[in-house]
């Protein structure tokens, strides 16, 4: 968190209470988290917990490479690879949610380039892979 705020200082980005709350949350879950899930640390810190707070707090986490959507589940997690903007695969588990995250090696980014010369701007790339981590494959678990 320390990194975060250092990077906030220096850039000038405001860290609100609602968005240093939905990160320390993401940190500490070491899952993917709903922006409804979230609501409810807000409320618990005593801070506004209406939608609309969630979500500009996610937006700015994202935007400024703190956080990462993943798609497959519309949920959030934080950034465990530093607060710069990479290119990121993530191992989703089906059964527990969990969501480990990796940098694409360097042959993946071959896709930009390629949109590069078609004249598209690849502004953010990013690869899921869903399955079952190995706690849940042991288990035998079977559906989410």
């Amino acid at each position: 968190m320390a990194e975060v705020r250092a990077r906030c200082e220096e850039e000038k980005l405001r860290l609100t209470p609602a968005r240093e709350c939905v990160l320390n949350a993401l940190l500490e879950a070491h899952r993917a988290m709903t922006a409804y899930e979230l609501l409810d640390r807000l409320r618990d810190e005593g801070l506004p917990h209406q939608p609309p707070v969630a979500y500009r707090a996610l937006d700015f986490l994202v935007e400024h490479g703190f956080a990462h959507r993943i798609e497959r589940l519309s949920a959030f997690v934080a950034c465990t690879h530093g607060s710069d903007h990479h290119a990121a695969a993530f191992l989703v588990c089906r059964g527990c949610r969990t969501v480990a995250e990796s940098k694409l090696p360097a042959p993946i980014r071959g896709i930009e380039e390629t949109m590069s010369r078609e004249s598209f701007t690849v502004e953010r790339l990013v690869v899921e892979a869903e399955g079952l981590c190995a706690a849940c494959a042991e288990a035998g678990t079977d559906t989410p």
